[in-house]
């Protein structure tokens, strides 16, 4: 017949523990580890990580605890048919078990009132979670990347741990907000350095946390930044297809833009001109409907300015002839918004993508002095501050200029040379490495 848990009592022993002092350590009541090391009742699951701690154990080693039960050799196996039959308890003992009963009842809800008021973060510590974010958004416009990866991946990491502790429901939930916009940062990070495996680990966490977080908002401006890694990865169809599958989340601020803008660019790249042109269309509309404020700003906001650069890429793409003045226009007045811009809202890695896409249509137009003057601004900029996709931009104009039209053309074949030299140069490197 299966007696006290031996070994349980063994572990409380070897440790140092009278049952008083373990009761204290884990503010619990004495009878409850009687209990316990009766076999009478069995810690609830909220309790056992401090339990075990508490007998410097692990949760699999406190498992085993608390179900191996010592048995005699010796007993005789119980037979049904001989097995003594206790006479009722009289009204004494009775009385005197339910009481004991509802004590221990009472007990165990007090038990989960601790757990359930115990909490490792509070509401200072989420607001400045939210500052922290807020400053890194707004900082990844304009600064180089390798001045906000770190401060990023720290933050990210000390969220991690935070989940990994007990909060109330909502402070949970405001948790897995702020890691999956953390998460969405890294996304940028990677995808900047051309990373797009990592880029794609980070954007599959960020979706897991908006899920978990129940955030629409979010869910959206991850498929926007999913559809920009399939596109750099030339899967344009997914990248269109992505996008498009964000729109039914993206009830506020600018998002409904962007992923329109995505959905454009990407349908021009597979050739789809009349889908490209509804959704540069539809991402006007939806611009005009659009609240800013409703969102975070820094690089999970989409300005006009952007708006009207990937509107540049998306015409220009279309590579027709009525559509390159507006190509050369919609680039035009990107580079004008940004120019006009507040310092901190300047973005360097879209204005040269823009100016190189209005390099490109005046390439295409015949307007090789254009081409130069464009040009010029984006081959003057450091390397360092080049990311993937504007090395991609390059190499593509390097190509068009090497072109057999354009071989008769001095002016073009300087250019060309500029362009390979500025290719060759290191651009963006790795964070975790040092810049070589």
């Amino acid at each position: 017949m299966a007696s006290r848990r031996q070994h349980f009592i063994q572990r409380r022993e070897a440790v140092g523990h009278t049952q008083e002092s373990l009761a204290e350590a884990l503010g619990v009541d004495r009878t409850s580890i009687g209990r316990w090391e009766s076999g009478r009742s069995t810690p609830q699951p909220w309790m056992r990580h401090k339990l075990a701690s508490a007998l410097r154990v692990s949760l699999d080693q406190l498992a085993m605890l608390l179900t191996a039960q010592q048995v005699s050799p010796t007993a005789p196996t119980p037979s049904i048919s001989h097995a003594p039959v206790e006479p009722p308890p009289d009204s004494t003992r009775g009385t005197r078990l339910i009481v004991e009963a509802v004590a221990a009842d009472a007990n165990e809800s007090a038990l989960f009132l601790h757990f359930a008021s115990a909490s490792n973060v509070d509401s200072t510590l989420l607001e400045q979670l939210d500052a922290d974010i807020l400053r890194l958004a707004k900082d990844y416009v304009s600064k180089p990347v390798l001045d906000v990866f770190q401060d990023i991946s720290a933050l990210r990491q000390a969220v991690f741990g935070l989940l990994q502790g007990r909060q109330r429901p909502y402070q949970t939930a405001h948790l897995y907000l702020s890691a999956g916009r953390l998460c969405g940062l890294a996304t940028h990070v990677a995808l900047d350095l051309g990373q797009y495996a990592a880029a794609a680990t980070h954007s599959r966490t960020a979706w897991r946390c908006a899920e978990s977080a129940g955030d629409s908002g979010l869910r959206a401006w991850v498929r926007s930044i999913q559809s920009l890694i399939a596109y750099w990865q030339q899967d344009y169809r997914q990248a269109a297809d992505l996008a498009r599958s964000g729109l039914p989340h993206a009830t506020l601020g600018t998002i409904a833009a962007r992923l329109l803008s995505l959905e454009a660019r990407a349908a021009a790249a597979l050739g789809d001109t009349a889908r490209a042109l509804r959704a540069v269309e539809a991402a006007q509309d939806a611009r005009d409907t659009s609240a800013p404020e409703c969102e975070l700003p820094g690089v999970f906001t989409f300005p006009e300015a952007k708006q009207w650069a990937y509107a540049g890429t998306t015409l220009l793409a279309i590579d027709s002839r009525p559509h390159l003045g507006r190509a050369i226009e919609a680039s035009s007045r990107a580079i004008a918004s940004y120019e006009s811009a507040p310092r901190e809202d300047r973005s360097p890695g879209d204005l040269q993508a823009a100016r190189l896409d209005l390099a490109t249509a005046h390439l295409v137009n015949g307007d090789i002095d254009g081409v130069r003057d464009t040009l010029s601004v984006v081959l003057d900029v450091d390397p360092g501050r080049r990311t993937a996709s504007i090395s991609k931009r390059l190499q593509a104009l390097s190509m068009r200029l090497a072109e057999p039209v354009y071989a008769r053309s001095p002016v073009v074949l300087s250019l060309r040379e500029n362009v390979r030299e500025a290719c060759a140069r290191p651009a963006l490197t790795n964070p975790t490495e040092p810049a070589r």
